[in-house]
């Protein structure tokens, strides 16, 4: 069965690869990028709202990293690299002799490779703070299994996301800052098994405890981000004072589990199928900061990184659904990989936080509260009926 399958995600994706690469055109010669992607409002209020787009969606998804126009430098975005990179600040200019193609090849593999070293990070964590190592957190209290996770994606997104984002494009490589930001750290944290975990407590009528396991979870990642970007912040200045190059120092940076039951079987698919959840948040991060519709309203609300959490939320959800109805080794085997892999890649709290984070500081710090609350009232209200209105109506023996 699983030879079977591996042929068909196999033929697919080498099918939709090589279609996406034929719609390219050659760049020769390349003429100046029309294409200005809007920043955030909060980050930027000043900036010209109404700029050029493209008149079709699937031709952004076409362009190459390089096709984007260099945002002004006075914006110092850790809203997902994947689609903003303040290029004018570094001053780094598009590889030259570098056909479009390989170009972005280049970049997908390394978003695959530090997406499954995020899954694998993830889960060690869950291992060592989990039932029967250190015993912190547990799927049946308000520390939840992610919350490690969670809270070090979002430490290490204020280091490497906000702090030194700048540093790693200059010093070292575009694409690394990506697969930084987006495969690895967007990969070890998880909005959507967060998500999960609460409505688990929520099914079973805990509701206290659901609605403080989001409050507690957003003040603990939230406070991470912040830690990090002070003690970031902190490390720089002595590096400025003992008169060491951050640009330097930046080239050199290269139990059992209740739900997760992640056997080895499923760590592996959880790995195998990780890099297409890193591929799809990549590709939505391009909506953050377009607006919706023709006029661009809401452009303060990031809606590419919004819909990947929902969704992510949504489909974990009805898995959940699935494998407790189907009860059969098989599909625990393949849930809990699709769970923990792919939906764990596609939803992510460091961008989430790092994204609330910016807003609170900005001339609209209300905003940042709505953005959290509408991510996590719709990602929660959804799951209620994908999730637990099935297991109530149906009666499904869940574990307590």
């Amino acid at each position: 069965m699983f030879n079977t399958t591996f042929q068909f995600i196999y033929f697919f994706f080498s099918k939709s690869f090589f279609f996406i690469l034929s719609q390219q055109q050659p760049p020769s010669p390349p003429p100046q990028p029309s294409l200005i992607l809007a920043p955030h409002p909060c980050l930027n209020p000043n900036a010209d709202t109404h700029q050029q787009q493209l008149p079709q969606f699937i031709n952004l998804l076409m362009l190459p990293l390089h096709s984007f126009t260099p945002l002004p430098p006075e914006l110092t975005s850790p809203l997902s690299t994947d689609a903003i990179v303040s290029s004018e600040e570094t001053k780094q200019e598009p590889r030259k002799g570098f056909p479009m193609w390989l170009d972005y090849a280049s970049c997908m593999f390394q978003l695959a490779v530090f997406g499954i070293f995020g899954v694998l990070t993830r889960y060690l964590l869950q291992k060592l703070f989990g039932p029967g190592n250190a015993g912190v957190t547990s799927n049946h209290t308000l520390l939840y299994l992610d919350l490690p996770s969670n809270m070090v994606g979002s430490f290490l997104m204020g280091w490497f996301g906000v702090v030194f984002k700048g540093d790693i494009i200059s010093h070292v490589s575009e694409h690394i800052a990506i697969a930084i930001t987006t495969g690895y750290l967007g990969s070890l944290t998880t909005f959507s098994g967060w998500n999960q975990k609460i409505l688990e407590l929520a099914v079973l009528g805990h509701w206290l405890f659901a609605v403080l396991g989001f409050f507690i979870g957003m003040l603990l990642v939230a406070s991470s981000i912040v830690f990090g970007i002070e003690t970031a912040t902190g490390f720089r200045y002595l590096l400025n004072k003992l008169n060491i190059s951050s640009g330097n120092a930046s080239s050199k940076i290269k139990s059992k589990l209740d739900t997760y039951t992640c056997n080895a079987a499923q760590l592996w698919f959880a790995c195998l199928v990780g890099p297409i959840g890193v591929w799809i948040r990549w590709f939505l991060a391009r909506l953050n900061g377009r607006g919706l519709g023709k006029a661009g309203s809401l452009k303060w609300i990031p809606f590419g990184t919004l819909i990947a959490n929902v969704s992510a939320s949504c489909v974990m959800a009805a898995l959940a659904s699935l494998k407790e109805a189907v009860n059969t080794r098989d599909c625990d085997t393949i849930v809990a990989g699709i769970q923990f892999g792919l939906m764990g890649c596609l939803s992510t709290v460091s961008t989430f936080v790092a994204e609330f984070n910016t807003m609170r500081k900005g001339i609209h710090p209300w905003r940042a509260y709505a953005y959290a609350i509408i991510t996590i009232c719709v990602s929660f209200s959804l799951g209620i009926l994908i999730y637990c209105v099935p297991v109530w109506t149906r009666g499904f023996d869940i574990d307590t």
